[in-house]
């Protein structure tokens, strides 16, 4: 049995989505994220139910294609690998840090947040972050804050992601893949007589 959940979104509108019955979810939700248009798109049963713009991985940090599945969920997940560093008093110094660059003396490396973090291949999910509108993560598919939630709450580990599409002109897998999605407009199942 699906619950229906309701949550306010900055977008200024409702959104509306079925929270999976966990036993089935990894069949009824899908995931596909297109490259080329910057964009992701919850399915269930292979119809639209949702929309993202999202930021994926820059020149030398391609976000990979291909068909993978949720691996791991993780609502307050913090990178290892990249943050950023900050003085005694929490000023920051370096935006865009690696965790193994060298420290100033005073000075500490703070991990980056990827809150709503939902591991698709090593390494590599999709989560709540900055979207600058153009691909800037280190790989991840970042999404906004309310979109990520609810792909959060939507989907189980099992659950197919299909990453698809290239970014400035570079593929970034040689696997075979839909250049547009291939879901269904959605469409309400029931009909009215009336």
């Amino acid at each position: 049995m699906n619950l229906f959940r309701k949550t306010s979104s900055s977008l200024g509108s409702l959104l509306f989505f079925a929270l999976p019955n966990p036993a089935n979810a990894a069949s009824e939700y899908s995931v596909e994220i297109d490259l080329r248009d910057q964009r992701a798109y919850l399915l269930h049963y292979g119809r639209m139910v949702m929309e993202s713009p999202i930021s994926s991985g820059r020149e030398n940090y391609r976000t990979p294609t291909g068909n993978f599945e949720i691996l791991e969920k993780d609502m307050d997940h913090h990178s290892s690998l990249y943050g950023m560093i900050v003085d005694s008093h929490g000023a920051t110094l370096v935006a865009d840090a690696d965790a193994d660059m060298p420290l100033p003396p005073g000075a500490k490396f703070v991990n980056a947040p990827m809150h709503y973090f939902m591991r698709f291949t090593n390494g590599i999910g999709m989560h709540s972050g900055y979207l600058p509108g153009y691909p800037a993560s280190h790989g991840c598919v970042r999404l906004p804050k309310d979109y990520a939630m609810a792909f959060f709450q939507a989907v189980e580990v099992g659950t197919s992601v299909t990453v698809f599409g290239t970014t400035s002109g570079h593929a970034t897998n040689s696997q075979p893949l839909p250049s547009r999605p291939r879901f269904q407009p959605f469409a309400p199942r029931a009909r009215w007589w009336w």
